[in-house]
């Protein structure tokens, strides 16, 4: 029988979701929380270090607010995330202060970890959290956050924090008991996932959609957010939060809900980071032979293989590279402006000096700053 990924694990993050810490939206479940903390408080003590990503700003806003329904303007949201954000981390640094361990607050956005000198100052900021045996809380950034900055949702902002931190496994606490073939709800029939490879694209064609009119993700997140950690080597665990003592049965080995086992090679850091950008500020469309070329690795993307060049960018930023149906199979630093690509796309690298007056590479993206999807 399989074990749980949990048990060999030394760095953990787990994320829980609003309709669990929320109690479906009805304000803050303290006595939840407080049993997801006590187990916390355990691993930490038995030598693990555990980073919380937790959901539930917004919805307790919502109920201290007095507000029925969500809003959808942006404005009433991020003024709601930052009324509940404060009840949020006064619940969870009680509850940790009663057990001698000490919370930490950290709000992310995309843009944070976009920009490499501000990702790699969140690393360490949280590797010396967690060194302190602080227990960070982590929560996307609402109050600030806009479409163009915007992570989307926890389960995605999980992953991108067991990236960030090397973790080795991710826990998706949910209001499911895990994986199905199908929407158990739907259909009666659907048989229960305990184990299958990250990545897999037959689990997201078996994923729903989002179940909860609290929080923002479904089970096809979940599935999206075990793919991108398996890229860091992490594993990835989705169970049913309020399961007795979910997380202490994991860490004895016990495996509990879905286990998605991490099969790729782990990136290199700085290609894990690449990898790792939700939105880009442009592309490039490759021709057949750049692409096959990209697509198989070790080759840098030369001028002469562009079609065209999309969006605005400067040097040195990620862009996407994309096939002619606009399938994504790499991203990279870019070695020139948007404007000085449109100008050499579809030449040759003895061209360039001549069409923008001097050369300061010879690739468009460098096959070291190249990452393939």
């Amino acid at each position: 029988m399989a074990v749980s990924a949990l048990a060999a694990a030394r760095r953990v993050v787990v994320k829980v979701g609003s309709s669990l810490v929320t109690n479906e939206g009805k304000g803050l479940d303290h006595a939840a929380l407080a049993r997801w903390a006590e187990q916390i408080v355990q691993l930490v003590e038995s030598g693990k270090q555990v980073v919380l990503v937790s959901s539930g700003a917004i919805a307790e806003g919502l109920q201290r607010l007095g507000w029925s329904k969500r809003p959808k303007a942006l404005n009433e949201l991020q003024a709601a995330a930052a009324v509940g954000q404060m009840g949020l981390v006064q619940a969870y640094e009680s509850i940790f202060r009663q057990h001698g361990l000490h919370a930490a607050q950290v709000l992310l956005t995309h843009e944070d970890l976009a920009d490499r000198t501000r990702y790699l100052n969140a690393r360490t900021t949280l590797l010396t959290l967690l060194d302190l045996r602080v227990v960070p809380v982590i929560n996307e950034n609402d109050t600030v956050s806009t479409d163009e900055i915007k992570l989307g949702d926890n389960d995605t902002l999980g992953a991108l924090v067991t990236n960030l931190i090397e973790a080795d496994c991710l826990i998706i606490l949910t209001d499911q008991k895990g994986l199905y073939t199908a929407d158990p709800r739907k259909h009666p029939d659907a048989q229960f996932v305990h184990e299958a490879r990250a990545g897999d694209p037959e689990l997201e064609r078996m994923a729903g959609g989002a179940g909860s009119n609290v929080g923002t993700g479904g089970m096809l997140t979940k599935i999206l957010a075990a793919k991108r950690a398996a890229r860091s080597g992490a594993h990835t665990l989705i169970a049913w939060g309020r399961e007795e003592n979910v997380l202490l049965r994991m860490a004895q080995g016990e495996l509990v809900g879905t286990q998605l086992i991490a099969q790729e090679a782990t990136l290199a850091a700085r290609k894990q980071w690449m990898a790792d950008h939700l939105q880009m500020r442009g592309r490039l469309i490759l021709d057949d032979g750049a692409a096959k070329a990209l697509a198989a690795g070790g080759k840098s993307l030369l001028p002469v293989g562009v079609k065209a060049v999309e969006g605005e960018f400067e040097r040195g930023e990620v862009i996407a590279c994309v096939n002619h149906e606009g399938h994504e199979i790499a991203r990279g630093l870019v070695n020139y402006s948007a404007t000085e690509a449109r100008r050499i796309a579809g030449k040759s690298t003895s061209e360039i000096e001549s069409l923008l007056g001097y050369v300061d590479e010879p690739e468009l993206i460098h096959r070291d700053n190249l990452v393939r999807l």
